[in-house]
């Protein structure tokens, strides 16, 4: 061993290897934290900050338009400007050096380069000087390099230099038209505030609907969302061909059917792929999965292998920043000795589409539980009917939807669409991760007037369920 020596090795400086390394040195261990760009990772910088940076304002202005005594004294149209200085004080203009410090000061060293595997436990860093330390582990170490936006392999697309959500993110000119190619959350979140902005959008989603994934009410009510700005939205249209004439030039991007939709900018925003390449998986004999992934057990390790663990995007779970702080915190302690199972799977986890209105969801969509053969029954209410409708999202139309399960009458999906309504969501996740049926959440009494009243109307409905399923007396 050598100075060069620590517990744990966490290959990459996002969410998951921030919390993981922080997490080791909070139960006496040390830990190095290897990250190639910005400590702090895709979220902060590029992905979840900027993007809600750049939705909130028209929100904010939405919901006071709505609301009497402060439409009056509103204008009608955003600055633009402030947005986007505030969005660069979010993002603080790509300094990540409060992360690092946050890090830091919990003893973790930081080492800034390129990390690949290099047999057992051991880890090679690529300095930006060219040289390389070598790194060794005498407990785990533990992969958390993230992904990147996926390029599908459609003609000219790579080649015509269109966006993905780094630029867009961190856009300095809005554009006359947009033309965006996927409408699942990255999607849908741009196309809106894209359109708040004055750009002409179109949406284009391969699959009959947006945010495919959710409940179809839900998209339903996103499309029209959509649609009442002004964004054009075409689902089921495959594109075939992009063409463009330099990079000065408008985007021409060519459908299986229909006319081609031109626009000055194009954003890609169909996905995923993980950051495996120079990794040195293939040193320790790991295969990658489907896009690009690792796979993992529920404690968090790579296959056969007690020494190496993998958190966030890069396992193909659920790919969300609050799932890689979770998934993290389980690695860590598994990796300084303490057995730990993560609970947490595609179904487990909360997500949240923050388009207007807000689109959330924990566990099954009525889908899903479908086809993992569960018995279901679904309720379904409006989140905006109760008192407190009036003061919030007044006027617009929301959607909630339970998933639970015949046999033991739990909560198996939760799924609430309505302005500014995300906040709700984790009464879900705990009734659905603490196994709460659907009777008990009886004597758990809402405050008035608040729209989580809606669980009192999810009891009304399951009483009026069971009234209809209790036969006539003869």
């Amino acid at each position: 061993m050598t100075d060069e020596t620590y517990d744990v090795i966490v290959v990459g400086g996002g969410p998951g290897g921030e919390a993981c390394s922080v997490a080791v040195t909070k139960a006496g261990g040390t830990a190095a934290m290897v990250e190639r760009d910005l400590v702090g990772g895709e979220c902060p910088y590029w992905g979840c900050m900027p993007s809600k940076a750049l939705l909130r304002p028209p929100q904010a202005l939405a919901e006071a338009q709505r609301t009497p005594g402060a439409l009056e004294s509103l204008g009608s149209v955003l600055d633009l400007d402030a947005v986007l200085a505030r969005r660069d004080e979010v993002v603080r203009g790509l300094d990540d050096s409060s992360h690092a410090d946050r890090v830091a000061k919990h003893g973790v060293e930081i080492v800034r380069g390129d990390g690949r595997l290099d047999g057992e436990r051991r880890v090679v860093v690529r300095m930006p000087d060219g040289s390389e330390r070598t790194l060794q582990a005498r407990r785990a170490v533990v992969i958390a390099t993230g992904t990147r936006a996926a390029m599908p392999p459609i003609d000219g697309l790579a080649e015509s230099n269109p966006w993905t959500n780094r630029e867009a993110t961190l856009v300095q000119d809005v554009p006359e038209s947009l033309a965006v190619l996927g409408g699942g959350v990255i999607g849908v979140e741009l196309a809106q505030a894209f359109s708040a902005f004055g750009a002409k959008v179109t949406v284009l989603e391969g699959s009959d609907r947006l945010i495919p994934r959710e409940e179809p009410e839900a998209s339903a009510l996103v499309r029209e969302a959509l649609e009442r700005t002004g964004v054009t939205v075409r689902c089921g249209h495959s594109v075939t061909r992009v063409e463009r004439d330099g990079d000065d030039a408008p985007f021409t991007i060519h459908l299986e059917e229909g006319e081609p939709v031109t626009a000055e900018r194009l954003l890609v925003a169909v996905g995923r792929t993980g950051n495996i390449e120079g990794l040195g998986l293939e040193s320790v004999g790991v295969e990658p999965a489907r896009g690009q992934t690792v796979t993992t057990t529920d404690c968090m390790r790579v296959g056969e292998h007690d020494w190496l663990y993998a958190v966030g995007d890069i396992t193909g779970r659920a790919q969300l920043t609050h799932s890689a702080v979770y998934q993290a915190k389980v690695a860590a302690r598994n990796a300084m000795g303490v057995e730990t199972h993560c609970v947490e799977d595609e179904y487990a986890a909360p997500r949240v589409v923050f388009t207007e209105p807000n689109v959330c969801g924990i566990g099954h969509t009525t889908a899903s539980a479908e086809a993992a053969g569960l018995r279901v029954r679904t309720y379904d209410r409006d989140p905006q009917r109760v008192a407190a409708g009036s003061f919030y999202g007044r006027g617009t139309e929301g959607f909630a939807r339970l998933v639970v399960s015949e046999d033991d009458g739990c909560i198996l999906g939760a799924t609430f669409v309505g302005s500014d309504i995300a906040e709700l969501l984790h009464s879900a996740t705990i009734a659905i991760i603490g196994r709460v049926p659907l009777e008990r959440l009886r004597h758990c009494v809402p405050a008035f007037p608040t729209r989580s009243e809606v669980w009192s109307r999810f009891v009304d409905a399951m009483d009026a369920d069971e009234r209809e399923r209790v036969p006539s007396p003869s």
